[in-house]
């Protein structure tokens, strides 16, 4: 082979020769040119940021029922395709190694977790959040020789999370309040 030759599939010579501007294919070598786009064969699915309220936009990326990326989505009128460290992360939220993917609990005095099914764990919440309530329920204080309403428990809280919208916020608020008669409910509204 030539040294004409060689120097021919320079790019660089190639962008002299061709009178490009060197952004087009005159600046591409085989490798480049034998890239492909990164989605290629996958579907996407629309979905929203889970780490703040904001509400950005994504892009879930998946191919035989596996997600492959997750990125911002162009046409989110809140991010524009845009996210922030913690919502770039999100593919790492459902794909790493060490994800939790089952409930555990720990006895009472136990040294050691055990996993049990999502249905046992929410039975036992609840239980013990009805058997608190009837518990410690207030109905009415004397309060200066008069009986006042009070319809309240202060034995049990309520934390919301910051992805939470205010309709979401606004029926927690009614059925803690309301409901079950919480004092302390509030929202971890911040990143």
């Amino acid at each position: 082979m030539s040294i004409r030759t060689t120097f021919r599939g320079w790019p660089l010579v190639q962008q002299i020769t061709s009178g490009g501007d060197g952004t087009g294919t005159e600046a591409m070598t085989d490798r480049t040119r034998a890239l492909r786009p990164r989605h290629e064969g996958t579907a996407a699915a629309r979905s929203v940021c889970p780490y703040c309220g904001v509400g950005c936009g994504q892009l879930i990326f998946h191919k035989n029922g596996k997600v492959v990326s997750v990125e911002g989505d162009p046409e989110s009128p809140i991010s524009a395709g845009h996210l922030c460290p913690k919502g770039a992360a999100t593919f790492e939220l459902l794909t790493h190694a060490a994800r939790a993917t089952r409930v555990k609990y720990r006895a009472p005095g136990s040294a050691s977790w055990q996993e049990i099914d999502l249905d046992t764990a929410m039975d036992m919440v609840a239980e013990r959040v009805w058997s608190s309530r009837a518990r410690h329920f207030e109905r009415s204080r004397m309060d200066g020789g008069a009986e006042r309403p009070l319809m309240q428990c202060t034995s049990i809280a309520h934390l919301g999370g910051a992805t939470l919208d205010n309709e979401e916020n606004y029926l927690i608020k009614k059925l803690f309040t309301g409901g079950l008669g919480m004092v302390a409910v509030s929202n971890q509204a911040r990143i």
